[in-house]
């Protein structure tokens, strides 16, 4: 494999890449990237290292912020971009589905008193595994992807982002927030379905 100018893997391509991006994109990517950190410090997580829980919330809540900014950067100048479109929702995902599968495989990171359940990571889980199939197959049928998020999908979106805060913070009404995390992931699931569904049938 060569490594000269003109390759993937050389330096000046690399910066060249960087350089045609927007900055809502780099952003984005930057999201990604403190995913595998957050993954790890999860992990690594012990009773006796809890500083490590308030770092793996740190970590989560600058991603979430992030999310935010290259957001507002995008809508405000003009920075929609294909890659954009197709990266966002993908860190938006990689972020949660690891959230919530961490934080179930390591249930000393929670409350001793409510851990997170089987049944509330499976739904969450399951529903972002479904959209993400369902956008691609809407990107195969129209080689475009550009579906706004709804009402119901944007308030499930916070509270999914809330229901991570529970577990780090240890909130005594945790099992609250993710009943209404549910019936929210249950309704957006529907809700993109049948908007993916039109979005397709008025492509053929």
């Amino acid at each position: 494999m060569r490594f000269g100018r003109n390759n993937v893997f050389s330096c000046e391509y690399i910066f060249s890449s960087l350089a045609n991006m927007t900055f809502a994109n780099k952003i984005t990517i930057c999201r990604i990237i403190i995913v595998p950190f957050f993954i790890a410090t999860v992990l690594y997580y012990s009773p006796e290292f809890d500083f490590l829980r308030l770092v793996a919330l740190g970590l989560f809540l600058f991603a979430v912020i992030s999310d935010v900014i290259d957001g507002y950067i995008a809508r405000t100048r003009n920075q929609k971009t294909i890659a954009g479109a197709i990266l966002d929702p993908l860190a938006d995902k990689f972020l949660l589905i690891s959230a919530f599968t961490c934080l179930y495989f390591k249930p000393e990171i929670a409350s001793p008193f409510l851990p997170l359940p089987i049944w509330f990571v499976v739904a969450v889980i399951s529903r972002d595994i479904i959209l993400l199939i369902g956008a691609m197959i809407i990107f195969l049928v129209r080689g475009v992807f550009n579906v706004e998020p709804t009402k119901w999908g944007r308030a499930t979106a916070f509270f999914q982002i809330s229901s991570v805060f529970s577990v780090f913070l240890h909130w005594n009404f945790s099992l609250y927030i993710w009943i209404v995390t549910l019936i929210l992931t249950l309704i957006s699931l529907v809700d993109y379905t049948i908007k993916g569904i039109e979005i397709i049938n008025n492509e053929s």
